[in-house]
């Protein structure tokens, strides 16, 4: 197996190269399209500044792996393996903060930035809803104001016609001031009315601007222009959030209603009789009250739309593709895995040939063979075959006086013959850890 291992080790030094100069010069890339977003300037300055940061990262990452590719699976020393994995371990953070970002950057940077737009009109629309609903709140009480004033109006013109509060018709002190309550409240009326027209203006306006905004995250073209002008949409929607503050009458209503009570001044009595006097007397401070009651039920009433939370528009953060990455990562996880797998990928080939190697160590002792001796080898097994021929060919004379080999002598591959031809000797034989086996066999051993 050591044979079939390292001849594997041969065939692919050459593919390892290529391998992780691909690696670093597609790092270097997307490194160079992720960091030309970060650069301010002209065109020749932001162009000449991205192409030498991502020539120098592809360079390092190239370095750094050929540098663990070559000694770390060599090593066999456990404390300078340690090292050496800390050192990796540091290099590779050190990759993944010049040039992974940057890849996943160029990766997924538009559809950051679009995400990013999608989530901001998202925003704008929530606020521009409940600036609206703000401004429009008014309008519930348009009812009430209008039943108070047909009321007041009706009770006038009952009693112009028919004297019915103060039994004596005609247009006297009580007809007045109903009618004068009637008006105020008509008054107040047509400007919660109009108050509408010009908030329906305004949503229609806003409606056009987040349309716009819609359009512009989730459209083509360079991302770049249209981030521009989404974010010149954003800030006249802005304005239309503002203006739609303005335009609710909450706080109007409720000034109106305060000085209904507050201010209200009973007119004094005009009959023509002392009796007439009174009753018209008793019927004004039935107004009074009235009117009193119709101010604090309007003032609450108006208090209670001005507590709700109003509309606030967050200023809009233009951000760069990077930017957008980091901060929508969550969002993109897949886009990170394969911008750092691109980095990082070398260090799974350095795991393979460290286990190679061991397995090629752990066999080196075993399966030695004629294919995979040096030199040296084949020298030092020279040498022994020698001294071993001499001392055979001595054992063999001192057992046989005449020179000759017994009869009964075996003839196998433990022994030579008178000539010294090898019998059955094979290149394995003569391997360092095979010479026991080659030791003649004498008598007595």
């Amino acid at each position: 197996m050591t044979k079939e291992l390292r001849l594997g080790q041969a065939r692919l030094e050459t593919t390892t190269k290529v391998t992780l100069a691909v690696l670093a010069l597609a790092s270097g890339v997307y490194t160079y399209l992720g960091v030309r977003g970060l650069l301010n300037g002209t065109t020749s300055v932001v162009f000449f500044g991205a192409v030498i940061y991502a020539s120098a990262v592809s360079v390092g990452i190239y370095a750094f792996w050929s540098y663990l590719m070559r000694f770390l699976p060599h090593v066999e020393s456990a404390r300078a393996r340690s090292w050496l994995y800390l050192a990796m371990a540091i290099g590779s953070a050190m990759i993944i903060a010049m040039s992974s970002w940057l890849n996943a950057a160029a990766l997924a940077g538009s559809a950051a930035l679009e995400l990013h737009m999608a989530n901001a009109t998202e925003t704008y629309q929530e606020q521009f809803d409940r600036a609206h609903s703000n401004a429009l709140a008014a309008q519930s009480l348009l009812p009430d104001i209008q039943l108070a004033s047909k009321r007041f109006a009706s009770l006038g013109q009952q009693e112009r016609s028919s004297g019915a509060l103060t039994g004596t018709s005609g247009s006297g002190t009580v007809a007045q001031l109903l009618t004068q309550m009637s008006t105020d409240l008509d008054r107040l009326a047509q400007e919660v009315n109009e108050s509408r027209s010009r908030a329906k203006q305004q949503f229609e306006q806003g409606g056009k601007h987040l349309a716009r905004m819609r359009d512009l995250a989730s459209g083509n073209g360079p991302i770049d222009a249209r981030a521009n002008d989404f974010g010149g949409e954003v800030l006249r929607l802005i304005g239309v959030i503002a203006a739609l503050q303005q335009t609710s009458v909450a706080p109007s209503v409720k000034r109106a209603a305060v000085d209904l009570g507050k201010t209200f001044i009973a007119p004094a009595a005009d009959g023509g009789s002392l009796n007439l006097q009174q009753r018209q007397t008793e019927v004004v401070d039935r107004v009074e009250k009235a009117v009193q009651a119709q101010s604090i039920a309007l003032s609450n009433a108006a208090e209670e739309i001005l507590t709700r939370a109003p509309a606030v528009a967050p200023r809009f953060q233009p951000l760069s593709p990077p930017e957008a990455v980091l901060l929508y990562a969550r969002d993109f996880l897949p886009s990170w895995a394969g911008a750092i797998s691109i980095d990082l990928l070398p260090a799974v080939l350095i795991f393979i040939m460290i286990i190679v190697e061991g397995a090629i160590r752990r066999d080196d002792g075993v399966e030695l063979d004629a294919e995979t001796m040096s030199a040296a080898d084949v020298m030092r097994g020279v040498e022994i075959y020698r001294q071993m021929e001499a001392r055979y060919q001595g054992d063999r004379r001192a057992l046989a006086p005449n020179g000759q080999p017994p009869a009964d002598a075996p003839l196998n591959s433990e022994y030579l013959n008178d000539t010294g031809d090898e019998t059955g000797l094979t290149s394995s034989d003569i391997a360092p850890q095979n010479v026991a086996r080659l030791t003649p066999k004498t008598e007595g051993t």
